[in-house]
């Protein structure tokens, strides 16, 4: 006899987030679905949330806790990380990444290989970092991205973390892609802003993939796309509304 999903019971799911898709969506999307699946007549009486945001311009895997197993979601997101990203030298964003244009360049001449992997070096172990201004930390209650979107200054604290290991892909002096392990809370497009600057230059995130979370890896997620058809051949074990 093959697996029976209860939703409410509590499932977890892995989910390869598309790009431009926000970790809402894919969340909105996943309980409509399931709900609509379930013949429940109000999709919120059916609870789910994931286990740590990815930016609307990153994809990769994501997991989504539904009703009794949104109690795991603490404990998921504190699971080890893995990403593949690519990163522009010699000019900067407010954001760190694409969703803002350039807004400085700077020389790139004297990038060579060897100094980029004794840079990424210095990025291993404990480190301090801050978060990025446009980003969904709270500042006196309020989420900076929103201050910063409305040009208020933003002074956020450093936050420690973990990188386990950073590993150069591919190198030409305007363009790098990395490999990336690192702990909760680690703001790639922040990486990109530190090793921008300790490269004597600039850079900022053009590309960003979480390949893992935990032990669960791109290979084990599924399309939200796909989700409908997929959950369509599932058995399901029904829940009344309260």
């Amino acid at each position: 006899m093959g697996k029976v999903y209860d939703f409410r019971q509590g499932e977890v799911l892995c989910f390869n987030k598309p790009l431009k898709w926000t970790s809402f969506q894919v969340v909105k999307h996943v309980r409509y679905l399931i709900a609509k699946r379930l013949g429940l007549k109000k999709s919120r009486n059916l609870k789910v949330g994931h286990a740590g945001t990815l930016d609307p311009l990153a994809s990769g895997v994501m997991i989504i806790c539904t009703g009794k197993a949104t109690k795991r979601i603490e404990e998921l997101q504190y699971h080890t990380k893995e990403y593949i990203a690519g990163l522009c030298l010699g000019a900067t964003t407010p954001s760190y990444d694409m969703e803002h244009p350039v807004d400085a360049t700077y020389p790139t001449e004297h990038i060579t290989r060897e100094l980029v992997e004794s840079v990424l070096r210095q990025f291993v172990g404990r480190i301090e970092q801050v978060p990025p201004s446009f980003s969904a930390c709270n500042v006196d209650g309020k989420r900076a991205y929103l201050r910063a979107r409305k040009g208020e200054e933003v002074e956020l604290k450093p936050k420690t973390l973990v990188i386990d290991e950073i590993e150069l892909l591919d190198f030409t002096p305007a363009a790098i892609k990395i490999r990336v392990v690192c702990s909760k809370g680690t703001y790639i497009r922040a990486l990109a802003r530190d090793i921008g600057q300790a490269l004597q230059s600039g850079a900022y995130l053009t590309s960003l993939l979480r390949t893992r979370v935990g032990d669960v890896k791109l290979d084990d997620c599924l399309d939200p796309r796909e989700f409908e058809t997929w959950l369509a051949a599932q058995e399901v074990r029904p829940f009344e509304e309260e």
